[in-house]
């Protein structure tokens, strides 16, 4: 979700130009009035909202210094208090088995256990005050957490703040995972994790039903801010969508943003055959039922077929240790649970 805020300003900003009546984006998930009821949300398996810690717990040997992917090299002297800046980053230090030392957590973080942690991020919105408040003696931040004199506020009192190259694709998993675990001082379980990650991805495309290859457009949808976008070149779900078995419909079109404004013309140059989304995006246009009265929509394959894909905003596109679950989900919705649509 970070990389996904990021790569959206500049696309919201297109869209603020067309007048919509865009009021936030990222930061709302209200659901628009009279939105769908379950009659209307597409079935298919569902992400745990748990995250399963590595069997055996690990001891962080510390200190150690590690390079950030802003630049520097932090020092980490001690992680008896940790402050992850990114849902991502909590969920990859609880699986590690440290989540007993994370004190705070971002808005995204909604996994069980972390759920009752303070809240002293929302993406973009890094509140140094709150974050230096709990006392922190490391603090883990996305290239794309700001705003940036936040960060500096917090470097400034002292505290290590390790950079992680935000996720873009099925290739940063075990990259994010390690640097993760490296800064902590436990890198044998960040090969352990990393390794039992990869194995599940590839597990799961193992299952993929070969031959249909459908054409897929990723969506972003805030319906109670009118923002409504369609994914394209390096919109971050690509490479989801293709380890899926099927065809990035958007960049397919010729899409080379990130992401613009939906379009009848756009989606019906994209063609797709279903189309993903998050769900609290989806929720917020009404369901299924609002999503098909979007301009152009009902006049696609996807929308003719009410073929939606429908992914929980905190984990679609993290790219981390439920990453495989992720998958299964859009696997089984885009195929059904017997493999044919």
């Amino acid at each position: 979700m970070r990389r996904l805020r990021n790569r959206l300003a500049g696309a919201l900003l297109s869209v603020l130009a067309l007048s919509l009546t865009a009021t936030g984006c990222g930061g709302s998930s209200e659901a628009a009035p009279g939105g769908g009821d379950s009659t209307s949300s597409p079935a298919g398996a569902s992400v745990a909202d748990r995250v399963e810690p590595l069997a055996r717990r690990p001891e962080p040997r510390l200190p150690v210094t590690v390079p950030s992917a802003d630049g520097e090299r932090v020092t980490v002297r001690a992680a008896e208090r940790i402050v992850p800046l990114s849902g991502s980053l909590s969920e990859i230090v609880f699986t590690l088995g440290l989540g007993d030392r994370v004190v705070a957590r971002d808005v995204t973080a909604t996994f069980e256990q972390a759920a009752k942690l303070p809240v002293v991020t929302r993406g973009h919105d890094v509140s140094a005050e709150s974050v230096l408040s709990l006392k922190p003696d490391l603090v883990l931040a996305e290239t794309t957490s700001g705003p940036e004199e936040a960060v500096d506020q917090i470097r400034a009192a002292g505290v290590p703040v390790l950079f992680v190259e935000a996720a873009g694709g099925l290739d940063d998993v075990g990259p994010r995972i390690g640097a993760v675990a490296d800064a902590l001082g436990v890198p044998a379980a960040g090969k352990e994790l990393t390794r039992r990650s990869e194995q599940r991805i590839e597990a799961v495309r193992g299952d993929v039903p070969h031959g249909e290859e459908p054409r897929v457009a990723f969506l972003y949808l805030r319906g109670s801010a009118s923002v409504y976008l369609i994914g394209g070149k390096d919109s971050g779900a690509g490479s989801l969508i293709e380890a899926a078995g099927a065809v990035d419909a958007g960049a397919a079109s010729g899409l080379d943003k990130d992401f613009t404004a939906i379009t009848s013309e756009a989606l019906v140059k994209a063609a797709p055959d279903a189309i993903l989304v998050m769900s609290k995006g989806l929720e917020s246009v009404g369901g299924i039922d609002g999503l098909v009265k979007i301009p152009g929509v009902a006049q696609t394959p996807a929308g003719m077929d009410r073929r939606i894909v429908s992914v929980e905003d905190g984990v679609l596109l993290n790219y981390g240790p439920r990453t495989d679950q992720v998958l299964k989900s859009v696997v089984a919705q885009l195929y059904g649970e017997d493999g044919a649509k």
